[in-house]
């Protein structure tokens, strides 16, 4: 009897602890006003964005097929379609292809801000040209959309702040602080030449920046499990990014008379072990600010769950492990991408070659996961090393506590009203990372309306942005430029 009366008042203090927690779960979304800001001819905008997109401004991994035409094509566009951003901005042209803009602010003694996006797209694979609804850079406007490669990834962006930073040069506007805008040309391969570049020279002058605002997190709709809202996710840190290169040696010969083991299975085995081993699951701190930033504005059983995320955080691994998604979030993984073995499907191969890429939580470094790799591998005979140019760690987290962010929080709210804001972890890469020796504040966000179905137009067919979506564009580019500058 006394222990069911000890186990009914343990219940009772659980019960209770649990939702003192779930009713002082305060919400964090900021009331402010509607974006009122109006988009100055708007027509002919969508027509820029649509003239932007014919310029192929593609990214190639060999440098020889740099399409230097077509950028010098593009700056020239830029110059002629924005006079006035061309002529009361400061503008450097940084390795030749990448633009950096310098709009002085008022007060010198404040720490600048930049604000991002990239020229450069990625090329169509030539199997999809028939899938493609217009062509993929004809800058077709049509059925409420303006098609074509970049308009999401990320010329829209790019034009959009050229949009803003002409209509508030119209209306007079003039920032306290002092803004610069960075349009790199090489995103898409790492950004080395490009975005790093711009992030030396400003070092090189000794600035240090207030924030950077790049690509990244969009507002989701119908995305995120528990909300028939949309929700703003706005990227405080982003994974690391690491490619392996896994090689087996062995002596060859006819296909007929094979070892117990060949290369190419010493090498299958292997990778077979990194898929079964998966790193453990971890919720690190961008994803515990989202659930902070979520949870309030859920029903009360997800209210309790992620207010005592002490008692439920195995619950909640589990249930995020389901999905591909969400276990990204969770965890550093491991995907085999590319695979060689011999020339001819009767020879035993010398050398067979394998590539997995590795998106690593903030939290792990590089050299923790090769150790990690290699140990589960276990085998001596797969040569392990790390492979490409696109190495980098896992970004520091930025806070959301600071001004910095509650500014980017207000012109986010005032645009997208309909919207819940969070914080979020960005699964990719982003031009971000160049800059974090120069700023604490680094954040991730793209003001483009997407549901599930858009995700894949992202480097797939069919890209493309709504009408309505990018006047919003432009209008929460000036918004937060009013703010940010402030």
């Amino acid at each position: 009897m006394r222990k069911w009366t000890r186990a009914v008042m343990a219940a009772a203090v659980l019960a209770a602890i649990l939702s003192f927690n779930a009713a002082r779960f305060d919400s964090r979304q900021i009331d402010v006003p509607r974006n009122d800001e109006a988009v100055p001819d708007a027509e002919a905008a969508v027509q820029r964005l649509a003239q932007a997109v014919r310029f192929q401004t593609l990214s190639h991994q060999d440098p020889a097929k740099f399409p230097r035409s077509e950028f010098e094509g593009f700056h020239a566009f830029l110059a002629r379609s924005f006079p006035r951003m061309q002529s009361a901005l400061r503008r450097e042209r940084i390795n030749g292809y990448s633009l950096i803009y310098q709009w002085s602010g008022t007060d010198a003694s404040l720490k600048p801000i930049l604000v991002m996006a990239h020229q450069d797209v990625v090329p169509v694979d030539p199997a999809s040209a028939d899938k493609w609804l217009q062509p993929p850079f004809g800058g077709v406007v049509a059925g409420g959309f303006i098609w074509g490669r970049g308009t999401l990834d990320d010329k829209g962006a790019v034009m959009a702040l050229h949009e803003a930073v002409e209509a508030l040069l119209a209306q007079g506007f003039r920032p306290k602080r002092t803004l610069y805008f960075a349009f790199g040309h090489d995103e898409e391969i790492g950004g080395r030449q490009g975005s790093a570049k711009v992030a030396e020279w400003l070092s090189a002058q000794g600035i240090r920046l207030e924030s950077v605002l790049d690509e990244g997190q969009v507002v989701t709709e119908g995305i995120v499990p528990g909300f028939d809202k949309p929700v703003a996710l706005i990227g405080i840190a982003e994974k690391g990014y690491l490619s392996l290169e896994l090689v087996v040696e062995a002596e060859g010969g006819h296909s007929s008379m094979p070892p117990p083991h060949t290369a190419v299975g010493i090498l299958g085995a292997a990778i077979a072990r990194l898929e079964d081993s998966q790193f453990a699951a971890t919720i690190c701190d961008p994803v515990r600010s989202q659930f902070a930033f979520l949870g309030p504005e859920q029903g009360w059983l997800r209210r309790v769950l992620f207010s005592n995320l002490w008692l439920f955080a195995p619950l909640v691994k589990w249930q995020m492990a389901k999905a591909p998604s969400t276990n990204a979030m969770l965890r550093t993984t491991i995907a085999p991408t590319m695979l060689e073995g011999s020339v001819k499907e009767n020879v035993l191969p010398m050398r067979a070659r394998g590539v997995v890429n590795l998106r690593l939580l903030p939290g792990m470094s590089s050299d923790e996961a090769i150790r990690r790799v290699i140990a589960i591998v276990a085998d001596a005979r797969v040569r392990i090393a790390a492979t490409g140019s696109s190495r980098s760690e896992p970004s520091p987290v930025s806070g959301t506590d600071s001004d910095a962010f509650r500014k980017l929080h207000r012109a986010v709210k005032a645009t997208f009203q309909d919207a819940i804001v969070a914080p979020s972890l960005v699964l990719g890469a982003t031009d971000t990372r160049h800059f974090i020796a120069i700023s604490d504040n680094l954040f991730r966000f793209l003001p483009a309306r997407l549901r599930s179905e858009d995700l894949k137009r992202y480097h797939g067919v069919n890209e493309r942005i709504g009408i309505d979506n990018y006047r919003e564009f432009v209008r929460f580019y000036m918004r937060y430029l009013r703010e940010a500058a402030s």
